[in-house]
This record gives structure tokens, C-alpha cells and sequence, in this order.
């Protein structure tokens, strides 16, 4: 069985990714992530969701606990189980906010009869 380190290196080296190149994508310091990859210490929860974010992968995979690398979110969760309005830009929340009241309104005239259904 493939351990935690043994997944990060994994999945690194598949994305043509150094040391370097994931401890910054990560945030870490390429001592940690090289600790971390030879197993001499497990990240703390914070770490370990910076490397599951730059990986795209998903904590159950590098944990061990199944086989399938993709990122939770393609399983048909909902994205704010990743961190909420506070993970989005303040032009995301605003691109966000007019889309669900261009889709209210739109659907208030289907509702009223105003426009024909397709």
C-alpha cells in the first residue's frame, strides 16, 4: 500500500512538478514537502488541504483511503464545501449574485407568462 508521502511524490512527479515548484504552489518550504514525501512527518490539516488544492486531487486519495486521484468536487459536491464565499474574489461573489438574479427574474416571467417556455 502506497503511503501519504508515496501519493504526494506520486501525483508531483505526474504533473511534471519539482519539490520546488509544489512547496510554492502549496506554500510550504521544500524541506516540509520533502519530509512530508519520505514519510519523516505527516502534514497538519492545513498543509495537507495547500498540497490537495496545488495537487487538484482530493485528501481520501493521498490519505489512503481510495484509489481515485480526482478532486472531490468532480464527484458532484458542492464547491462551498471548499471554503465558502470567503474562497471567492469579491468580482466572483458579484459575477455570482447577478447570474442567480438574471436567473430569478427570467424565471418569475416564465412563471407569469410573460416570455414562452422552450
Amino acid at each position: 500500500m502506497q503511503s501519504l508521502g508515496d501519493r504526494i511524490k506520486i501525483l508531483r512527479e505526474n504533473k511534471s512538478l519539482t519539490q520546488k515548484d509544489l512547496a510554492a504552489m502549496a506554500g510550504l518550504t521544500v524541506a516540509q514537502l520533502s519530509r512530508y514525501e519520505t514519510n519523516d512527518r505527516k502534514p497538519d490539516p492545513e498543509s495537507l488541504r495547500s498540497i490537495v488544492d496545488a495537487l487538484d486531487t482530493n485528501a481520501d486519495y493521498l490519505l489512503g483511503r481510495n484509489e481515485d486521484p480526482s478532486p472531490s468536487y468532480d464527484k458532484g459536491m458542492s464547491m462551498s464545501f471548499y471554503g465558502g464565499p470567503e474562497a471567492y474574489t469579491a468580482d466572483e461573489i458579484a459575477m455570482m449574485e447577478a447570474a442567480l438574479k438574471a436567473y430569478r427574474e427570467q424565471k418569475k416571467k416564465l412563471l407569469d407568462g410573460e416570455i414562452e417556455k422552450n
